[in-house]
């Protein structure tokens, strides 16, 4: 039995949620989302709770009964609240910056990268090199915080490169003279 796919998903005021046998659609005011629904899943919107039931136990509707649910309530977040990831830019002469549409990073290769910011997300960099990832849709924001960091992930040896604000880089030790 799904402990996921039973509770129920408070919708706030402002949210609004349509429901079709095929999609499951929810509009605020960060931006508008929407799901396909899963075969051998129902959705039903009573008042102000949105819940999903499984048509039958198999293997596939148990599997697919918690996803539903988890990814309808990480909408209903996204278009409140939104959803951020933070990147730090460590190493001598990195930096990050926002150009337009495009953030331009400069990570001790021959050239800049460019980096074309999708829509749906917004990107703004601090003094210290941070980078701030923004958006409705957590899916979307994290592949393109994993897409900056796969541009120089961080160096075991003196930690410099792209991590995750409070990732934790273990350092090999060098060599011993």
């Amino acid at each position: 039995m799904s402990r996921i796919g039973k509770k129920p998903i408070a919708v706030p005021s402002g949210v609004t949620v349509n429901l079709s046998p095929t999609e499951v659609r929810v509009k605020g005011p960060k931006g508008e989302l929407s799901i396909e629904m899963a075969d051998l899943v129902a959705a039903s919107l009573d008042g102000e709770t949105l819940t999903f039931t499984r048509t039958t136990e198999s293997k596939t509707a148990r599997a697919n009964h918690g996803r539903m649910r988890a990814m309808a309530a990480n909408m209903v977040h996204g278009v409140t609240a939104g959803f951020s990831k933070v990147l730090v830019v460590d190493g001598i002469g990195y930096r990050a910056d926002v150009r337009g549409k495009n953030l331009v990073l400069n990570l001790g290769y021959s050239h800049l990268i460019e980096y074309a910011i999708p829509a749906g997300v917004d990107i703004s960099v601090d003094r210290d090199n941070k980078v701030t990832i923004t958006g409705a849709d957590k899916q979307q924001v994290g592949q393109v915080a994993a897409k900056i960091r796969s541009f120089r992930k961080p160096d075991r040896y003196k930690g410099k490169g792209v991590r995750y604000d409070g990732e934790h880089i273990l350092l090999k030790a060098g060599k011993s003279a």
